[in-house]
């Protein structure tokens, strides 16, 4: 018995990794439209994945983020430093590894919510360039949105 609950929860382990990794894979007519989706967002990418179209339609309070100082890799532990400082426009992002569909999160804050993103390199990627393109190059949400969906829209 102990041998198939090991096998069944590798396996779920293997689908969920799959889910994640597989973002570049997605058509169109596989992604759900939701109606998180900015009116720009839907008319020129109609496969965006699920976020909140603007700080109004964020629910409050906005569930909290796991702490960084849970996890050990420097990138992790960055990724999920960004979640706490900047959720509002984590939550106004959608993320491309599609967890929308897999895991119903509906948006890139949801995977800080949890551990999804410590083993997800598109959603610690999507995170820490929307830091940068934030507080850096100081961009205002919809440039920080354009930039992400024009950088991680984009099949490969």
């Amino acid at each position: 018995m102990k041998t198939r609950s090991s096998i069944f929860l590798f396996a779920l382990t293997g689908i969920a990794l799959m889910a994640c990794n597989s973002s570049h894979h997605a058509t169109p007519t596989q992604t759900a439209h939701t109606q998180h989706q900015s009116p720009q967002a839907q008319s020129s990418a109609p496969s965006l994945p699920a976020h909140f179209k603007d700080a109004a339609s964020i629910p409050r309070p906005l569930p909290p983020t796991l702490s960084p100082d849970k996890f050990s890799g420097a990138q992790v532990k960055k990724a999920y430093q960004v979640a706490k400082e900047i959720p509002e426009t984590l939550a106004q992002l959608p993320c491309f590894c599609y967890c929308d569909r897999g895991f119903g999160h509906k948006s890139l804050h949801s995977c800080y919510e949890d551990d999804h993103s410590t083993g997800c390199s598109t959603c610690i990627d999507e995170a820490l360039v929307a830091y940068q393109l934030q507080k850096e190059e100081k961009l205002n949400l919809e440039q920080v949105r354009e930039r992400i969906i024009a950088r991680f829209g984009n099949p490969h």
